[in-house]
């Protein structure tokens, strides 16, 4: 349900300690203009920050602003297209960008670490589990990480695509209770508001696929950014499946985190902001490493029963051969695959609907020729057996 009314937190009393995670993007950090950076932006984010950690609070920061940094240091005005350019600009870019960030912490003696995540960093289980405990063990340190994406080296099979996915995973990882996108609006609205005078703002959320049906978000990001609205629903999807409340708050003003998570304390100064209320019933670590933190190497069409077995989330038995109809692209065992039923509509088109992601035990071209066998004939028609289902109960991750 859409809610456009203002309400309070009860999820956690106001003197324990939160785990926060902030996003902030690159319109927050350089002049979209002259990609010189916004001291006065950056100095209120790292205020912000050490008086969330002097209320105990544990913090990540999610920066974007590689490439912007990059373009500004070598006087470069204009974003290229050529992907290796982009590459260098943003090598150079990090290392200032983790420069002043490192300057403006260390007036008030904070720590920071640098953290550069592809998708690829998190598609194998043990590298996803060392990402979990780096981060956990710099937070019990008193650490701030600050997270970016790998510009340096990501191409576009192993990008996030943009750093509100990043966030939103990072949130999941570190099981955070606030996801904080901030952003160069105070909230989101029912459409531009620079154009639509009469678009209103969204205050609270419960249901982001109803919202997407009544809110215009197809605007872009900024010249040197990735993202725009859309990629905050994005981000609020996957991060409230993992039980994080999210926010959409305006950048320039960092301070108002402090309201929007002690609503008793500030009852009477709540800043404007879009919250995104969490799932009651989060999905598991190892279900949402599966779901988000692997790559999805094919697809594999199943019978419209199957959508029988899941109930309340929950998948009642594994997936065989005969469930099946059709598989498309070439993966191996152990990588990941998207389940789709294809039904059709009220006007009588097919339309493909993902239900699932799981880990195969079967490769795409075994899994064939399995179907075109009996389920007890697998040894008959491979000359071996790994498994006795195609893909296991508890590799598979509900994404409906």
């Amino acid at each position: 349900m859409v809610v456009y009314r203002n309400i309070q937190n009860t999820r956690r009393p106001t003197n324990t300690s939160l785990t926060l995670v902030i996003k902030v993007g690159t319109s927050s950090i350089c002049d979209e203009v002259t990609h010189y950076p916004l001291l006065g932006n950056l100095s209120r984010i790292v205020e912000t920050i050490i008086q969330l950690k002097n209320l105990g609070h544990r913090v990540v920061l999610v920066t974007s602003a590689a490439v912007g940094t990059g373009l500004r240091r070598l006087n470069i005005t204009e974003k290229p297209k050529k992907l290796a350019s982009i590459q260098a600009i943003a090598a150079v870019g990090q290392g200032r960008l983790m420069s002043m960030y490192d300057d403006l912490f260390a007036q008030f003696d904070q720590p920071v670490a640098q953290m550069l995540l592809t998708r690829n960093d998190l598609a194998e289980r043990s590298q996803y589990l060392n990402a979990v405990n780096c981060l956990e063990e710099l937070l019990d340190m008193g650490v701030v990480p600050i997270v970016n994406e790998n510009d340096s080296i990501s191409v576009k099979e192993i990008k996030f695509g943009d750093n509100d996915t990043l966030s939103a995973i990072t949130a999941g990882m570190v099981k955070a209770d606030y996801l904080f996108l901030m952003t160069d609006v105070d909230c989101l609205y029912t459409d531009n508001p620079r154009s639509n005078p009469d678009a209103r703002p969204v205050l609270v959320c419960e249901d982001i696929d109803r919202l997407k049906e009544t809110v215009k978000v197809s605007a872009p990001g900024s010249a040197l950014g990735t993202g725009g609205m859309i990629t905050k629903l994005v981000a609020a999807d996957l991060a409230t499946a993992a039980g994080v409340t999210t926010i959409i708050a305006r950048g320039s003003t960092p301070e108002n985190i402090m309201p929007i998570i002690d609503p008793e304390k500030y009852a009477d100064k709540m800043p404007l902001h879009t919250r995104f209320v969490a799932k009651p019933q989060p999905l598991m670590d190892r279900k949402w490493w599966i779901l988000h933190g692997l790559h999805t190497a094919g697809t594999v069409y199943v019978e419209s029963e199957m959508t029988e077995a899941i109930h309340d989330g929950q998948i009642d038995h594994d997936l065989f051969a005969q469930n099946i109809s059709k598989v498309e692209g070439n993966f191996v065992e152990h990588q990941a695959v998207r389940l789709v039923v294809q039904h059709k509509n009220a006007k009588g088109l097919v339309d493909n609907v993902t239900i699932a992601k799981g880990i195969v035990n079967y490769s795409s071209a075994e899994i064939m020729r399995i179907m075109l066998a009996q389920e007890q004939d697998i040894v008959d028609k491979l000359g071996y057996k790994d498994a006795n289902c195609i893909i296991h109960r508890d590799n598979m991750a509900i994404s409906i």
